[in-house]
């Protein structure tokens, strides 16, 4: 998973957390039902115009849509996996061994 699937898989859980129907979302940030549709099954890119809108609809910063902190464990390590997926070996080397200590 990439940091676009990141954001867009966020931004569902987000709206799901705020107990807003895709409609209901839709709305809110000015796009059709069908583009909350796309970018929540990652088949559509949000443009820049609109993160900042779904931003200020959960009253967050873009940075923060992208880290969104996760509640379980799972999705822990899913958004580890996603941001570990672009690092080059030799950073995932660096990453790896502070893992390896704060783990003992």
């Amino acid at each position: 998973m990439g940091y676009q699937k990141l954001i867009n898989s966020n931004i569902k859980e987000l709206r799901l957390k705020h107990h807003l129907t895709q409609e209901e979302f839709a709305e809110k940030i000015g796009i059709s039902l069908q583009g909350v549709s796309n970018i929540e099954r990652n088949r559509y890119q949000p443009t820049a115009e609109t993160i900042d809108k779904i931003c200020s609809v959960f009253g967050i910063s873009p940075a923060q849509l992208l880290l969104t902190t996760p509640d379980t464990n799972e999705n822990i390590i899913k958004n580890i996996i996603t941001l570990l997926s672009g690092c080059k070996r030799k950073k995932l080397k660096q990453i790896y061994d502070i893992i390896f200590i704060l783990s003992k």
